[in-house]
């Protein structure tokens, strides 16, 4: 028997930014991070995904820390590993679009500061929205990696996704992830969509899922068999549930195959046993629920990401309409269908997940249509897989005329305007780019720092820092 070639799964780590994002709402705070990064460094990941997502907002609204200096330690503390951070295209990390003047600007501060990969998505998988991304990305001599926001649904073929991965490495991207944030992808059509676009296209291929509908582990091992070349996992005190799989449960699957990783069980060991009391702090004080540690099946059975669904029971809750759940799991997929199909995910979800709720309590559908769903059928967030329902979208936007360019392109350039507003508040060049992204809470930070600042100020000319904690 011919002797198997050997190819190595690669991993990367997302404890530092998915894993405690899914888990404990992103509240592990830089000074927790930092005395295991030496430890990480040693392991030999892909790369450590540690920054993006909902990490900077939470840094600044409730840990009242800077993420550009979470990213400054971070990078001086890794000096083998590749670090990875994901952006959401035109929208950067915050609710809107960006001035593509912005989209550049952040790009080149995010890679000046530490982040050697940019995982870039959009919700629509309108890749419109994340050529000034890229092509950022791609003159800071950053790794380009774009993801396919994965879903299910009529339009959603191997074709569809072998037709944008084409498209995709044509625009230069480094690398493909395959994102499952509902953990649909299950492993048999893993098998079957990771060999499409591997016959697709040349560059490497990462899955993304999260274990909330339990077949992640499963769906790994499908995927790498298939070809995948990177798995994202989480080390195990903050794995599974509404996080990634395990690092060390992979790591140990692998283990004397031809996808062994190499990777030290003994060193992992280690990481986990540092991070298991933070686990163990936050099931204590209710920061992290048990009930996001389970199998959540309703994700399988309604195709609906679970934090979409517990989105609901408490929309629901307030209403004191929870008798309504199933009408309004029922009424999803119609309004979906509606409204193009598109993936449901940040903010396609938020806004397809409102307007059903209305349309079941209201007892008509779109009576009330919320601006947000207005916004979607005139275009602004670009364009669908499929067209929206005509008489809809006229019900929604009348005689408007919709958007059919890059929605970017009706942008003017906003960076003078920002550096204007901010004034005297800027300590950094990349303070800017916070208030860029959450006025209100960058402007409170920078209050809580002024004076953090004069504190220490003070403290200092008295000799007597005791009196003035910091």
């Amino acid at each position: 028997m011919a002797e198997q070639v050997k190819r190595p799964v690669k991993i990367t780590e997302t404890i530092l930014r998915d894993a405690h994002q899914s888990l404990i709402a992103t509240r592990m705070s830089t000074e927790e991070m930092l005395p295991i990064l030496n430890k990480m460094d040693e392991v030999g990941y892909h790369a450590v995904e540690c920054w993006g997502g909902a990490t900077f907002d939470a840094s600044l609204r409730f840990l009242k820390e800077d993420p550009w200096d979470r990213l400054r330690q971070l990078r001086s503390g890794f000096k083998n590993t590749k670090l990875q951070m994901l952006l959401r295209g035109q929208n950067i990390l915050g609710y809107r679009h960006y001035a593509d003047d912005v989209v550049e600007y952040f790009v080149q501060k995010s890679i000046a500061n530490g982040i050697d990969i940019i995982r870039i998505f959009d919700a629509l998988n309108d890749l419109r929205n994340l050529e000034s991304s890229v092509k950022a990305t791609k003159k800071e001599n950053g790794h380009a990696q774009i993801a396919i926001s994965y879903t299910l649904g009529d339009s959603y073929t191997n074709d569809y996704y072998m037709d944008i991965a084409k498209r995709i490495e044509s625009m230069g991207a480094d690398s493909i992830c395959i994102k499952d944030m509902a953990g649909l992808l299950v492993p048999y059509e893993a098998t079957s969509l990771v060999t499409a676009l591997k016959k697709a296209v040349q560059i490497p291929i990462e899955m993304h899922t999260h274990y909330t509908s339990g077949v992640g582990g499963m769906t790994y091992l499908k995927s790498v068999e298939a070809g995948a070349d990177i798995i994202d996992t989480a080390m195990s005190p903050f794995a599974m549930g509404t996080s990634q799989p395990a690092t060390e449960v992979l790591v140990e699957t692998f283990k004397g195959t031809q996808y062994d990783t190499g990777l030290d069980q003994k060193l992992l060991a280690e990481i986990a046993d540092y991070f298991r009391p933070m686990r163990d702090k936050a099931l204590e004080t209710g920061l992290l629920n048990p009930k996001v540690m389970g199998v959540d099946i309703k994700t399988l059975l309604y195709q609906v990401p679970g934090g979409m669904l517990s989105n609901l029971v408490s929309q629901l809750k307030e209403q004191n309409a929870e008798d309504k759940y199933y009408d309004v799991l029922n009424e999803i997929p119609r309004v979906r269908k509606d409204f193009g199909e598109p993936p449901l995910v940040t903010p396609s979800s938020q806004i397809v997940g409102t307007q059903a709720v209305l349309n079941v309590l209201s007892g008509e559908r779109y009576k009330m249509i919320t601006n947000e769903s207005k916004a979607l059928l005139s275009g602004e967030y670009g364009q669908t897989a499929k067209p929206f329902n005509p008489e809809i979208q006229k019900k929604a936007i009348g005689d408007k005329k919709p958007i059919t360019c890059r929605p970017a392109d009706l942008l003017k350039p906003e960076m003078e305007k920002l550096e204007k507003e901010l004034g005297d508040w800027k300590e950094q060049d990349e303070d800017v780019l916070s208030y860029a992204l959450f006025p209100q809470v960058a402007m409170d930070f920078f209050k809580y720092r002024q004076a953090q600042n004069t504190k220490v100020d003070v403290a200092i000319a008295d000799v007597d820092s005791k009196a003035y904690p910091v």
